[in-house]
């Protein structure tokens, strides 16, 4: 069972409790089942105030703990404890993780196939049916989960978690701390074709991609995303990136320190995102193009060409009548005629 000692220990590895010290040796010890709202928490459960449009819901909460700001301190009811920081919702995320379950997998699969020639770290866990190719290196207690391809020649890091159906492709550099989730396509072939004198006739040259995808320590990359193998050169995602499901990275792209990119987010080839850049859902990034450090992208942005300096961009209309959408569509053609 996890107690309030437990929570402040994994809470404080971000921010500190400021609290901590009023706290009797009765509530460091009392045990905490999971994570519940405000609303529906029931006293062997954890919730948090990160918004104070929720501050009607704090005085009447059943919760055995709240996580809020010196602020909303005093909002706490007497059943409950205040646990006092200046980051609620970091403190939520940090705390959540005791909760989740792992995978109930331990050691190698009598399924998986694994080269004589991979070099496999300790306390690995590796599922039913993965294929491990030669000269794989896994580093020590990372989990591989049931029919994860892993081709020749690639290295994964320490702590990785790697879900089910995941494909990574050769030569991949794979940081400690990586989580790929389900379906996820690593070192795919990248997109590169030359056109013949005719391509309806005589079609499109393929390029052979000769590049690797390297990623760093401490990135999440969602279900059923791509990261395509460069070219000539490496694609190449930072340490402490965050991607979404369904996400596009195509060859040769480059993503900065810390950046996080939304669902459905298409980046074309040779394009290079600066550290920190948050990119909402279903942005199209043109090839070629660098995009700054420190920049946000709302969701449906179309980015044509390079962005220097940092800030917020966006492109596109917010939904309206059908009738008015079209009565403005003729005016915007109409200005492009001038």
């Amino acid at each position: 069972m996890i107690t309030i000692e437990h929570i402040i220990t994994r809470i404080e590895q971000r921010q500190p409790i400021i609290n901590k010290a009023n706290l009797t040796a009765e509530a460091l010890h009392q045990p905490f089942s999971s994570v519940g709202s405000l609303t529906t928490a029931n006293e062997q459960q954890l919730s948090f105030l990160a918004d104070p449009h929720y501050i009607a819901s704090l005085s009447n909460s059943q919760a055995g703990a709240v996580l809020v700001t010196e602020n909303f301190r005093d909002q706490v009811p007497d059943s409950a404890i205040a646990l006092v920081v200046s980051n609620p919702y970091l403190a939520y995320a940090s705390a959540s993780q005791l909760f989740a379950r792992g995978s109930l997998s331990r050691g190698i699969h009598p399924s998986a196939v694994i080269s004589e020639s991979a070099v496999i770290g300790d306390q690995v866990n590796i599922g039913p049916f993965c294929v491990i190719g030669d000269y794989v290196q896994i580093g020590a207690r990372s989990s591989l989960e049931a029919h994860v391809v892993i081709e020749a020649h690639t290295e994964i890091g320490t702590d990785c978690v790697i879900k089910s159906q995941v494909v990574i492709g050769h030569n991949c550099l794979i940081g400690n701390h990586v989580r790929l989730h389900a379906g996820a396509s690593i070192g795919a072939e990248g997109f590169g074709f030359a056109p013949t004198n005719n391509p309806s006739v005589s079609g499109w040259e393929r390029i052979a991609q000769l590049g690797r995808v390297i990623i760093g320590d401490h990135v999440r990359i969602g279900s059923h995303t791509c990261v395509d193998r460069g070219a000539i050169d490496d694609t190449v995602i930072g340490n402490h990136v965050i991607i979404d499901n369904l996400v596009q990275i195509a060859h040769n792209v480059r993503v900065g320190d810390g950046t996080a990119i939304a669902s459905q987010t298409g980046v074309a080839g040779s394009t290079t995102i600066g550290k920190r850049c948050i990119i909402g859902g279903a942005v199209g990034i043109t090839g070629h193009i660098e995009i700054t450090d420190d920049v946000v992208l709302s969701g449906m942005t179309m980015v044509t060409k390079s962005i220097k300096t940092a800030g917020s961009y966006s492109s596109g209309t917010a939904a309206m009548p059908t009738a008015h959408w079209r009565r403005a569509a003729v005016r915007f053609r109409q200005m492009g005629r001038d």
